[in-house]
């Protein structure tokens, strides 16, 4: 059997308005020493503190949407597929029948009846108790088969009927959709699409990754010292949420309500950032800046890439840059990145009218506390 590549795991579970890999790996690579500890105060899917494992050093990441949580605490744990499979099994005996299955015409036409039974049976048992590799890898697995799309020859690895993979679709236009080609839910094997990911993302022999990953507010200064429990960090490596950007769960809903969020799309900010005027938003980043200054050595270094769409009149660098005034960070630099081509991460399926995004850059700073006003 040819050997896994290790780095699969970082596509575990799809999540929007992800950065590349090799944008923290390279950073990593390059100047990071042995034994520093790195940081994400929005970690999303996780992708820092993987390719700080990649890298062997201790990771901290914390993000305000509990997807985002469970897909970054399924890439740092070390677990054999088989064990994934055998806990699959375990849960599904514990839970013989489902006493939460979501009712109504899209759960209909999404699952077919056994599917949707046995899903809700898993999830039942994996939100009662996730505390172990096997359970968070478990989580993880089925966050990323829960909805996707077919191959052309009309397989799938996926648990749904046909779906974008990336984000959810709306139930009303899902539905739609489907009437309209006449697509029905698949039939297909759970267990059997468990131990094919599993084999996918955990058959890699990688050391177990250091570290944790908090459901938290990283405004909240507690939340952060809470975190890192006295270590002090070298690299903040991230990439905030863009300006205008704040359907991370109505994109979502589906693996937040695995995840124990409502069946029904939910179109609530709490818990994220104001976007109410480009101030109020740089505002709010250079709380962040501060707090997360409090639990850095002095000379620690910050990267971030960052940019945004096209619907909002705003110089998404300026606010990055307004972000960080009195905030105890000094910057060092600031490269363009390209484009996000947001596009192109999205399935073909259920296209939106997307606008686009603008050019985003990466900016360089360094951690002086003397400099720090709060």
């Amino acid at each position: 059997m040819p050997e896994v590549d290790p780095q699969r795991l970082n596509a575990i579970c799809p999540y929007f308005t992800m950065f590349p890999l090799n944008f923290p790996l390279s950073v990593l690579e390059k100047y990071a020493e042995a034994g520093q500890w790195v940081f994400d105060p929005y970690c999303g899917r996780g992708t820092t503190n993987f390719a700080s494992r990649l890298m062997g050093l201790p990771t901290l990441g914390i993000d305000s949407s509990p997807v985002a949580v469970a897909n970054s605490q399924a890439k740092l744990v070390r677990v054999a597929p088989v064990t994934i499979v055998r806990m699959a099994s375990r849960i599904l005996r514990e839970v013989p029948e489902a006493h939460d299955v979501p009712q109504g015409l899209f759960w209909e036409r999404a699952y077919s009846p056994g599917v949707l039974h046995d899903l809700c049976r898993l999830r039942e048992g994996l939100l009662s108790r996730c505390d172990s590799d096997a359970r968070i890898a478990l989580r993880g697995l089925l966050l990323g088969a829960l909805h996707g799309p077919r191959r052309k020859d009309g397989t799938t690895s996926y648990l749904s009927n046909q779906c974008p993979r990336t984000y959810a679709p709306k139930p009303a236009y899902a539905i739609k959709y489907w009437n309209g080609h006449g697509l029905v839910p698949p039939e297909v094997d759970l267990m059997e699409i468990i131990d094919e990911r599993a084999e996918r993302y955990y058959g890699a022999r990688l050391t177990t990754g250091t570290g944790r990953i908090l459901l938290g507010d990283s405004r909240e200064r507690h939340t952060i010292s809470r975190l890192a429990m006295g270590n002090r960090i070298s690299w903040v490596i991230t990439s905030p949420p863009y300006y205008g950007m704040k359907t991370y769960i109505p994109d979502q809903w589906l693996r937040n309500w695995f995840v124990g969020g409502l069946a029904s799309v939910d179109y609530s900010t709490e818990r994220q950032l104001v976007h109410r005027t480009p101030d109020t938003f740089s505002e709010q980043l250079g709380r962040v800046w501060r707090n997360v200054g409090h639990v850095c050595h002095d000379g620690a270094r910050l990267v971030v890439r960052f940019g945004g769409i096209m619907d909002r009149q705003a110089n998404p660098l300026s606010i990055l840059c307004r972000s960080l005034e009195r905030s105890g960070w000094s910057i060092d630099a600031v490269n363009t990145a390209g484009s996000a081509a947001r596009g192109k991460r999205q399935a073909d399926t259920f296209l939106r009218n997307d606008q686009g995004s603008v050019e985003e850059h990466d900016l360089w700073a360094t951690w002086h506390p003397i400099r720090s006003r709060t």
